[in-house]
């Protein structure tokens, strides 16, 4: 299965050191040189190590024209327009992608779209995780994620967790 990430999944996993995750569901992850650039210039050792991980791939666009217009005429920033590109690009099965807006245009481009919730919610259903709510805690907690009351409680309840 081919996974293509933004910046920001494989940063707030890794500060709450559930990145595995990822290499347990996809064994690779194909991430844009521009989201490399991204995770090497993070000022967090936790982040920038991300790129040492063998099962973490950088792949270059052939064309930078949909990124350019994406980040352009959609307000995107570079490394979700140059993920969602390169997914196109190279038919990925999946986009790892969190914010709104990113997610509102790799949808109208076609692409199917996984966030740090759904990977948490595949991790337990394949038993890599007992429990959901403690990783998102930490997520919110640690990382800053944000999520809305309803859509934590939400999650829970997917997860089938009280």
């Amino acid at each position: 299965m081919i996974v293509v990430s933004d910046t920001s999944a494989l940063s707030n996993l890794a500060l709450v050191h559930n990145l595995w995750l990822l290499e347990a569901i996809y064994q690779t992850v194909i991430i844009p040189d521009v989201v490399a650039n991204e995770l090497a210039a993070a000022s967090n050792p936790t982040i920038s190590a991300i790129l040492q991980l063998t099962w973490i791939q950088t792949q270059s666009l052939t064309s930078s024209q949909l990124a350019d217009q994406l980040q352009q005429d959609r307000g995107l920033d570079a490394g979700e327009a140059y993920a969602i590109a390169l997914a196109l690009e190279i038919q990925a099965d999946d986009l790892l992608i969190d914010e709104r807006l990113g997610r509102q245009e790799a949808i109208r481009l076609g692409l199917s779209i996984i966030g740090i919730l759904g990977i948490l919610l595949v991790a337990k259903q394949r038993s890599f995780i007992p429990q959901v709510q403690p990783v998102m805690d930490a997520l919110i907690d640690q990382a800053g994620f944000r999520v809305s009351p309803q859509l934590y409680q939400r999650i829970l309840a997917l997860a089938q967790e009280p």
